[in-house]
């Protein structure tokens, strides 16, 4: 019997961990159920702490009381209803539904792949992945295979493509030039946690669009780098390829998909040239500036960054149904509702997550226990002195370690920021810097996380060319870009960390516990 290697060994450990968690909404349910428990236990106890911008003593409170048991009835609704990422993932999810419906995003994928050069394909690759992520799981069943077939007609081998995509899909997740559904979900979990401390902070969809957008060349330039380093070297191009039942999806646009894309563009254009004409100061051309916060004409606090959801929405339908018309994908209205009733039937799972993940959060801020840990773990964290950068080193190293036996972003994050936002305001960071460190570490082991709802698939499109593809030979082949990932995205925050530069619109770095957003 051929003895294990270690990272055989650690894969199974993972895998092994990874199984034995229940299901993320499971998860919840018993989180919430431990958080009425553990409330009467600290009510017993005794626990309680000082308020740190009030001064007011504030005490556990104890949810397995008549008076708790009449809150948890009476709200079990509302909780779940009044959730902050609800809506505006389900806003968000509809408009992109139509985009990817009427098949506007499988061509513009399509032909930023196929136009690119031979000697510029990795990185456009790369970077067709990081983009692909404002639209769900377009990049996953559609960029990686065709990657594989463009490396292929290209003379490369097909692992080498298939790996950059999948490199920028997965690993460069929280990047992207755009804003997309993720941000809004993020956002929310992250201004619920934050209102444990501040009951009027806000936390904008846009919180970490500057840094993120920054980080698409980061992380296209990394991957670039590790592919040709590390992937190309272990799979020449003139190695021999084993495929069968290669599609047409490498094939020339058509007609119809050329037209579509040109009505498509237009429609966007003109969307852009309105919504910069809403920007305009006010009072400088007739009718300018309407989306400016009409008191002050500030643009930071206006209703185009508060409407950024609407925002998304609109894009979606508008160049969606421009395409659908110029490529005769959509013939009438049933088409485009279609389109919206398609992403919305793909979220019977999310909803059931929110739910209980909603529940757990109410659940949390009820007993007081979010606002008790995060003080006293704020102390704890102040005694050890410990620098900006290395304490943001560590929560990403956490987040990334966590990733590997739990993956999804939304879930994790349900998880993590009642404690960690509020703890970390505490010290002085903004929320939003708190999750812009979050996403870093959530996406760097998507890549070699078994844990990844798509990993399964992702094997499946490797053995096509590798037949003997397993768990091992993806981890082992995405390695390099996990940790690459890891180290340069992190030197990316903490050089912005030093810099003191906003992560978004309206973003500090910093909290000022002695006033209010």
């Amino acid at each position: 019997m051929t003895r294990k290697s270690w990272l055989d060994r650690f894969l199974d450990v993972v895998e092994r961990g990874g199984n034995a968690l229940p299901h993320p909404a499971t998860l919840f349910a018993l989180l919430a159920l431990l958080v009425v428990v553990a409330s009467w236990f600290a009510s017993l106890a005794g626990l309680e702490v000082q308020h740190p911008t009030t001064g007011a003593t504030v005490s556990a409170v104890n949810l397995l009381s008549l008076e708790g048991l009449h809150r948890i009835l009476t709200s079990l609704v509302t909780n779940f209803t009044s959730f902050a990422p609800l809506g505006t993932v389900l806003v968000a999810l509809i408009g992109i539904g139509v985009a990817e419906h009427s098949g506007l995003i499988g061509a513009a994928l399509r032909k930023l792949v196929l136009a690119a050069p031979r000697s510029l394909l990795t990185p456009i690759v790369v970077f067709a992945g990081v983009m692909s992520n404002m639209a769900s799981e377009i990049g996953y069943v559609l960029l990686i295979p065709l990657a594989g077939l463009i490396f292929k007609s290209a003379g490369r081998h097909p692992i080498v493509g298939m790996a950059a995509a999948f490199a920028g899909v997965s690993g460069g997740y929280s990047a992207n030039l755009l804003i997309g559904t993720i941000d809004p979900l993020l956002s929310g979990l992250s201004q619920e946690a934050a209102q444990i401390v501040d009951p009027t902070y806000s936390v904008s969809p846009l919180a970490n669009w500057y840094f993120m957008a920054v980080s698409t060349p980061v992380i296209t330039l990394l991957g670039w780098f590790v592919a040709e380093r590390f992937t190309a070297p272990r799979f020449p191009d003139d190695r021999p390829i084993a495929a069968a039942g290669d599609s047409d999806l490498a094939g020339p646009l058509s007609g119809e998909e050329r037209r579509g894309l040109r009505y498509s563009g237009v429609a966007s254009l003109l969307l852009t040239i309105l919504l910069v004409w809403s920007m305009l100061p006010l009072g400088s051309l007739p009718g300018a500036g309407f989306l400016r916060n009409p008191t002050d004409g500030d643009l930071l606090k206006s209703p185009l960054l508060s409407g950024v959801v609407a925002i998304i929405f609109l894009y979606g339908v508008v160049s969606g149904i421009a395409y659908g018309i110029g490529a005769r994908t959509i013939k009438n209205d049933n088409d485009v509702i279609k389109g919206m009733s398609a992403s919305m039937a793909t979220l019977g799972g999310y909803l059931v997550l929110v739910f209980f993940a909603a529940q757990f959060v109410a659940f949390f801020n009820w007993t007081q226990l979010g606002l008790i840990f995060a003080v006293n773990g704020a102390e704890g964290l102040k005694s050890l002195g410990l620098p900006a950068i290395p304490l943001f080193a560590m929560f990403i190293l956490l987040t990334a370690t966590i990733n590997l036996l739990m993956g999804s972003a939304s879930a994790k994050w349900a998880l993590m920021a009642p404690v960690f936002v509020p703890m970390f305001m505490l010290l002085g960071y903004s929320p939003e810097l708190t999750q812009t460190a979050y996403r870093v570490g959530d996406s760097v082991t998507n890549i070699i996380s078994p844990m990844m709802s798509y990993f399964a698939l992702i094997i499946a499109f490797f053995q096509k060319y590798e037949p003997k593809t397993g768990l091992g030979t993806i981890v082992a082949v995405m390695l390099p870009y996990s940790f690459t990932f890891l180290v340069g995205w992190s030197f990316v925050f903490g050089l912005w960390l030093t810099l003191g530069l906003p992560i978004g619109p309206d973003s500090p770095l910093t909290y000022p516990a002695s006033a209010n957003k």
